[in-house]
This record gives C-alpha cells, structure tokens and sequence, in this order.
C-alpha cells in the first residue's frame, strides 16, 4: 500500500487515483472512452471487484460515466481540490 498524507490508500484508491491523474493530465480527455474493466485489471495487476471499486468510486465523484452496452467515458476533468 502507498500512503497520501500520512494515511494508507487500499489498492482501488491507488487506481482511482492513477486514473484521475491520467484525466487531469489529459492522458485520457473528457470523451475519452476507457478501457473495459478486465483490461484495467490486467493493466494494474488487481481483481476484478478492486478495479470496479475504483470506477464506482470515480462514477460518484462524475469524473466518468457508463452508456450502457457502450462503454465507460470521462465526463469531466477534476477541480484542484480533488
């Protein structure tokens, strides 16, 4: 586990927060579709219900969005304070 401030981040939250930096960088820009779920767990190593955690958690926050029978996109950039 890698800490932020101090505290321990689970193995979702390292993913979520990977995939927030890659938004903010523009790695993956607002329309940008992402990668299905199994390739993300194949692309950071985890099980199948860690990388869903980091999505649903990411959904929450409506950096992305899901189309149904279509795909995962980015909605928005995060602010500064996220």
């Amino acid at each position: 586990m890698t800490e932020s401030a101090g505290l321990p981040l689970y193995r979702w939250q390292e993913i979520a927060q990977d995939i927030t930096e890659q938004i903010r960088t523009g790695r993956l820009p607002v329309g940008a579709r992402l990668p299905g779920e199994r390739l993300l767990c194949e692309e950071y190593s985890a099980a199948l219900g860690t990388v869903r955690r980091a999505v649903r958690e990411l959904k929450e926050q409506g950096l992305i969005g899901v189309v149904p029978a279509k795909g995962t996109y980015v909605l928005r950039k995060p602010q500064d304070n996220e």
